[in-house]
């Protein structure tokens, strides 16, 4: 075992640990084993013996892995549980288990596909950390006959997938020298090949080929001349490598069709023949590694591999990458290459601000274009997470792209659950695969030969919404069957689909739709950003790395926290108080001796959690461990007003943008709906932006401030009204304005229903701009309910509209549910449990989103199980009251602007 892990750890896997690689060795015997099971045949029972035997000789590699680990099993101490499990699948009836499998989920194919039923019972945590999703056949179906239709058409192949061509290519020999050798056209390559569908569906459409065209007596010399020297395929997890292996070697052997055609296409392997399948990760690039290694089937393996990725002239890439916000890849290689996707984007080289470009897919998306770029032509087709397609923080990736590539197809599967994706005119949308996080087909595609092209990619996209599943349609007489995802990917392919070209446009390179009607008014406004633009870059809010610990609902326990975690001996302890950080960025022993000092106490602040909703935290780095002090600092120092806006609605999906609120306090980066809030302090204190480092007792006692806007912006804004600029406070609104005047004047106009209707498409993928008016009646009258929308935001000015609470009890939030009355009661209200309840609430008030949050149920669900004090049953009137009116104040805001002309704002 030590041996096999040594060997592993130095050809295959660097930095694999004995956890991973037992867990590897552990995943392997057992789906091993299943397989074997599964392909088990005769009256003998099975024993672990029949492993070794039923691995193919397509896969030297495992032969020999199940060889040698079968042979010196006896020694090892877990014998016992190894023959218990051999012991376990000889009694079990398979046939019932396989058809019970192919009931429940529809696959015709359990060796296959089983291995993800495996996974997400063996290990879920993995299974998610590796992105191990089976891939619909549909979709597999639709990309391989999108690629065949493509080679057919734009790389003069003829035989499509199927093709024979080869063109010369010059590569070292052992001694160096440069030698000429024709290779394989079309190599194809699936750089997270699973179990393998992906490949298994370009031979099972090839044999197709052949078979409809009465070729079947060429078979066997097809694949061994043409086929297997053309497919390879890399696999980071052991299992489902070796699933892959048993899979593609018993389709070569025609193992899988009826016994009356299997002469026809049965395939002898050669002794010395093997499948192009490779346990590596295809995202480490090390060369060399296995040649340390004394001659061996690891070595072999790796040094195969390594001819693959850095050799072969691929043409193809294709396949389904992980999908995996927290990647475990993070070699200095991908890193290096994922650089590409940060140039001309200073802001991108910030870690929080290009945490997305780390996810798995992106990686494998850059090695595969790569990949294409070393060859100098060719197709890449995946389907991934399809986040990329228009999230700002994907814009220098997209650009690159359409850089390297001659034209791209986008086929959007939609079915994001966490954005509540719906359909056209509100239908039903579902994902192809078991997961929250909607998809896309991308296929790109690189036919002028060469390094660079001088004029972007042409790009087109498509739409597919609607379940997954063929379902049933009532109508007035008779259910209609409507096909669902599935059927229409089965259906279809790339030139079958119908696309939309669109037309990317610096700086964001969209690849999707936009409506640009009003885009060249739009622009016309100031950026946000931009007007901001004194104290740098602007800045999310602050991430504790864990709230259990670091948010408290008051002062006293804020401190209780920190003197619970002091009082702990050990890590141990402490983490089963709390949910504390799991990542390097805080450590228990550092923290501990840290706050030894008792001046921690005094760093006690509030903080803006949600909208509404204020809570506690303690100012220091070993409590809440990403502070943007940068920021926060002019929110403590002294008297302040911010304004906090999302970066992109999109990322909150609502149908209305609503990415925006003010607040006095620092805020939570999560104030709203998944993230994203930046904050922006109308002024700035010279104390804290000198200071070097945070000094509670310093900032408190700060003095003189200074406006946080930009003055080309204040110079532009004055000419246009034709006022006197003062730098603090607000002006007479006659012949002067002033900073505060500014901050009525932006959350006025961005709480108009009008302007977020009018610019929706381009409010969905940055921050808002802001159009300026030279109209002073107009400004007055905005400024007017700006000031009126500020105050009620902050409960500084309660509203008149307070719902009642009438009836006694003890006051605890049960179970949050909103009710309608034609009584007494103004229009609704509240239950927070069977007695009690909020009177007086407006369906529109109830409804109402900020963030993407229903504040009056968000708030109230946050506090199930708590009891509300007088002050908490206040404050939630007070809530209400003021949402009553900001929906009052939205829509006097539009009639303003209307009565003075209109949209757009001159």
């Amino acid at each position: 075992m030590n041996g096999l892990f040594e060997a592993f750890n130095a050809a295959l896997l660097p930095d694999l640990s004995h956890a991973q690689f037992a867990d590897m060795f552990a995943q392997t015997l057992v789906y091993g084993f299943f397989a074997a099971r599964y392909n088990h045949t005769g009256a003998k029972p099975f024993n672990r013996d029949d492993v070794a035997r039923e691995i193919p000789p397509t896969s030297p590699f495992l032969r020999d892995f199940f060889a040698t680990i079968n042979t010196n099993l006896d020694e090892e101490p877990f014998i016992g549980c190894v023959e218990e499990l051999a012991q376990a699948l000889a009694t079990t009836d398979m046939e019932s288990v396989l058809a019970d499998f192919g009931k429940r989920t529809h696959r015709e194919d359990p060796l296959t596909h089983f291995y993800e039923t495996f996974l997400e019972q063996y290990n879920p945590e993995l299974r998610e950390l590796r992105g191990v999703y089976y891939t619909p056949e549909p979709v597999v179906s639709y990309i391989v006959r999108s690629v065949d239709y493509l080679l057919r058409t734009r790389f003069d192949c003829p035989d499509g997938l199927a093709d024979i061509s080869t063109v010369a290519r010059s590569s070292p020999d052992e001694q160096g020298n440069i030698r000429q050798q024709h290779a394989p056209r079309v190599l194809l390559l699936d750089p997270a090949c699973g179990t393998g569908t992906f490949l298994y569906a370009i031979v099972d459409y090839i044999r197709e080929v052949y078979r409809r065209e009465g070729r079947a007596g060429m078979w066997s010399g097809y694949v061994h001349t043409h086929l297997l020297p053309r497919l390879s395929g890399f696999e980071l997890l052991m299992a489902p490598y070796a699933v892959a292996h048993l899979k593609l070697g018993m389709q070569l052997a025609a193992l899988d069709l009826a016994i009356d055609e299997r002469s026809d296409w049965v395939y002898d392997f050669k002794t010395d023949e093997r499948l192009g399948l490779y346990l590596t990760n295809a995202l480490d690039q090390t060369p060399g590694r296995a040649k340390l290694l004394p001659d061996g089937f690891i070595s072999d393996e790796a040094n195969e591999a390594t001819r693959v990725k850095q050799d072969y002239p691929v043409m193809v890439v294709l396949g389904n990458p992980p999908y995996s916000g927290h990647s475990a890849n993070k070699g200095d290689w991908i890193g290096g290459l994922l650089e590409t996707y940060k140039e001309g984007h200073p802001e991108l080289k910030k870690p929080a601000q290009a945490k997305w470009l780390s996810d798995d897919y992106v990686k494998f998306m850059r090695f595969a274009q790569w990949r294409i770029e070393q060859t100098g032509y060719g197709i890449l087709a995946f389907i991934t997470n399809h986040s990329y397609l228009d999230n700002p923080t994907f814009k220098g990736m997209r650009q690159s792209l359409l850089q390297s590539f001659d034209d791209i197809y986008v086929l959007d599967l939609h079915g994001n659950s966490k954005k509540k994706e719906r359909g056209p005119e509100d239908s039903k949308d579902e994902n192809v695969f078991d997961i929250q996080q909607g998809v896309a087909i991308s296929i790109f595609v690189k036919w002028r030969r060469g390094t660079a092209s001088s004029q972007m990619a042409s790009v087109f996209h498509a739409h597919l919404w609607g379940p997954r599943e063929t379902y049933a349609l009532p109508d007035d007489r008779q259910s209609r069957l409507v096909g669902g995802k599935y059927h229409w990917l089965g259906e279809h392919d790339l030139s079958t689909t119908c696309w939309t070209r669109l037309q990317p446009q610096d700086p964001f390179y969209l690849f999707t739709p936009q409506n640009i009607q009003f885009l060249a008014e739009y622009e016309l406004g100031w950026r946000v950003p931009d007007i901001f633009s004194l104290n740098g870059d602007p800045a999310p809010g602050i991430v504790t790395t864990h709230d259990d610990f670091a948010i408290s609902w008051t002062e006293d326990e804020a401190i209780k926290k920190g003197e619970m975690l002091l009082s702990t001996s050990t890590e141990d302890e402490a983490r089963r108080l709390f949910r504390l950080c799991a990542q390097n960025q805080w450590q228990y022993v550092r923290a501990k001796k840290e706050l030894s000092h008792d001046r921690w106490r005094k760093e006690t602040v509030e903080i803006l959690y949600r909208p509404f909703d204020t809570r506690w935290t303690v100012f220091n780095r070993q409590v809440a461990v990403h502070r943007r002090e940068r920021v926060m600092r002019h929110m403590l120092a002294g008297h302040n007003t911010g304004i906090t806006i999302g970066k992109a609605g999109q990322v909150i999906d609502q149908k209305e943008w609503d990415i925006v609120f003010c607040t006095r306090f620092i805020t939570e980066f999560n104030l709203y709906r998944r993230g994203g809030n930046f904050l922006f302090p109308l002024y700035l204190y010279p104390d804290a932006t000198k200071a070097t480092s945070f000094d509670f007792d310093r900032l408190s006692s700060s003095g003189d401030r200074k406006a946080n806007l930009e003055p080309a912006f204040i110079a532009d804004f004055a000419t246009k009204l034709g006022l006197s600029w003062i730098p603090d406070g607000r002006g007479d609104r006659q012949q002067t304005f002033g900073p505060e005047d500014i901050l009525a004047y932006m959350y006025a106009v961005f709480h108009s229903c009008a302007y977020r209707s009018r610019y929706a498409e381009f409010l969905k993928i940055d921050f808002p701009r802001l159009p300026l008016t030279s109209n002073k009646a107009l400004f007055r009258e905005l400024l007017a309910s700006g000031d009126q929308l500020i105050d009620l935001h902050l409960l500084e000015k309660p509203g008149k509209a307070l719902p009642g609470y009438p009836v006694k009890g003890n006051n605890q939030v049960q179970k949050v549910e909103y009710f309608t009355s034609n009584g007494p009661l103004r229009s609704g209200g509240v239950f927070i449990n069977k007695e009690q309840y909020f009177a007086g609430i407006s369906r529109k008030a109830w409804d109402f989103r900020i963030g993407g949050y229903q504040i009056c149920q968000k708030w109230l669900k946050d506090r199930k199980g708590h009891v509300l004090s007088f002050d908490d049953i206040q404050h939630y009137r007070h809530i209400v009251a003021a949402l009553e009116e900001t929906i009052l104040l939205m829509q006097k805001i539009d009639d303003a602007i209307e009565s003075h002309g209109g949209w757009p704002l001159i």
